[in-house]
């Protein structure tokens, strides 16, 4: 059965998951850590203890072959890839096999010029309409997931 996990810590777009998973008729799984309290009805939350990483290993622990993901850690993106999971970030930017190797090289190249003492721009502060355009993004992008996945 599909399912959508989320990768609950610091993300922006929950509600706007959740609400769309609902009109599909789809599981939501919500991971965070114990530094966050996440608790939506109808919404599974799974909290892990604190740690480097943890609530991304718990949620890579869970997903299935098919299942999707909403994140914006590039490292989570590439092991849900990897399991042939689908993956978005909370833009509606789609991670796929084509673009990861390029998007962890740039991340990488980031750090590098950081830990030089360099300094490289934030991400933009995120607009009004933001939500809304990822929502409407997220609902096409599950419609075409739910069409493979009968295919299949």
């Amino acid at each position: 059965m599909l399912k959508i996990c989320i990768d609950g810590d610091g993300c922006p777009v929950v509600d706007e998951t959740i609400h769309v998973a609902k009109q599909l008729g789809i599981h939501v799984f919500i991971f965070c850590d114990t530094s966050h309290e996440i608790v939506r009805e109808g919404v599974v939350t799974v909290t892990v203890s604190k740690g480097s990483d943890s609530a991304d290993f718990a949620l890579v622990n869970k997903i299935n072959k098919g299942d999707i993901v909403v994140t914006q850690d590039y490292g989570l993106a590439t092991m849900v890839l990897a399991k042939k999971g689908f993956c978005i970030d909370q833009n509606g930017r789609e991670y796929t096999n084509e673009n990861i190797d390029l998007l962890l090289n740039i991340r990488h190249i980031n750090k590098k010029i950081r830990q030089g003492g360099g300094r490289t721009k934030g991400p933009k502060k995120r607009e009004k309409n933001a939500n809304e355009l990822y929502e409407n993004k997220f609902r096409q992008f599950c419609e075409q997931i739910i069409l493979i996945d009968k295919i299949d």
